[in-house]
């Protein structure tokens, strides 16, 4: 072992009692997690001079490790150390996100898929399954045209978030990464070594405002959001609730007669607050539907109840 690894690999030795003191996954293993980490800083020697410029920066990804939960178990692919702006930073993965939203409840099943020129795409409404046809094995698919994301609720609803590749370039224009590399193509930059990763990433981001809230995951998206160098927190994440809209879809819900016409109203009413982003106004809008929907599936009185 090297010196300077030697060193490092102090520091993070060192952080056990901090990072059990944070560790939010009770099958997280501190001597396993520090042993992936030398093992990310042993393998590249840039990163381990990087490292060794800001080395409070390694113990904090260390201890972030264990606060939000995920490993840099490089067979999960949840986490990975990686340098930028001089420091090692913490990064997770979309499918670390996914993980992360199923293993806190948040989700019951979730997957996120590119969707490409050549294959067949339907979105059957937000609160269903989408219909996605392809080739997996053709060589011509056809260039990436869009991404969605789709998770099962522990209720059991679906939950579908489209994005085209518009609406991705437009959040990676925004990306101090990407700004930076447009700046300096020598620069290292996920958008260019991993598009695709990064593309159903910005999706699983942006569609998480619509699922149930749970600590660690809103705790990760801060993370990326305010530590990491994505720049996605520049997007206005619109969480007020709009009272009128709120009250008149919770009006309507209320005064469904029969479950088919009540089904009609979630679809249409989810997609009024899609498109007003007022995520706290859907959740109020859900509770109102799953209220009226047990009213309605209730037995109807036998003629002793109702006299």
């Amino acid at each position: 072992m090297s010196n300077d690894l030697a060193l490092v690999t102090g520091d993070i030795y060192a952080c056990r009692d901090a990072f059990l003191a944070v560790q939010a996954e009770p099958s997280l293993n501190f001597d396993r997690e520090a042993s992936f980490a030398i093992q990310i800083l042993e393998g590249n020697s840039y990163t381990l001079r990087v490292a060794l410029q800001n080395r409070q920066a390694v113990i904090d990804a260390v201890t972030n490790i264990a606060s939000i939960g995920l490993s840099l178990n490089p067979a999960k692919k949840q986490a990975y150390f990686v340098p930028r702006k001089g420091k090692i930073c913490l990064d997770i993965s979309y499918m670390g996100l996914m993980d992360l939203a199923m293993a806190t409840g948040s989700v019951r099943w979730g997957q996120a898929k590119l969707v490409y020129e050549n294959d067949v795409f339907e979105l059957n409404g937000v609160d269903q399954a989408p219909t996605h046809k392809t080739k997996p094995f053709s060589t011509d698919r056809g260039p990436v045209v869009g991404v969605y994301v789709v998770v099962k609720t522990a209720e059991g609803d679906y939950l579908t978030h489209p994005m085209s590749m518009n609406e991705v370039i437009a959040i990676r224009d925004r990306s101090e990464a990407w700004k930076a590399y447009v700046k300096d193509n020598s620069k290292v930059c996920p958008w260019v070594t991993d598009p695709g990763e990064m593309t159903k990433k910005t999706c699983v981001k942006q569609a998480y405002k619509y699922w149930p809230k749970t600590d660690r995951l809103e705790k990760a998206i801060h993370y990326l959001n305010t530590e990491t160098d994505e720049g996605l927190s520049q997007i206005k994440d619109v969480s007020q609730t709009d009272p009128e809209l709120a009250a008149h879809w919770i009006a309507k819900a209320k005064a469904c007669k029969a479950l088919d016409t009540l089904q009609s109203t979630w679809t249409e009413g989810v997609s009024a607050f899609k498109s007003a982003k007022d995520v706290a106004g859907y959740e109020l809008f859900k509770s109102a539907v799953n209220a009226r929907k047990s009213e309605l599936e209730a037995p109807a009185p036998t003629a002793g109840e109702a006299a």
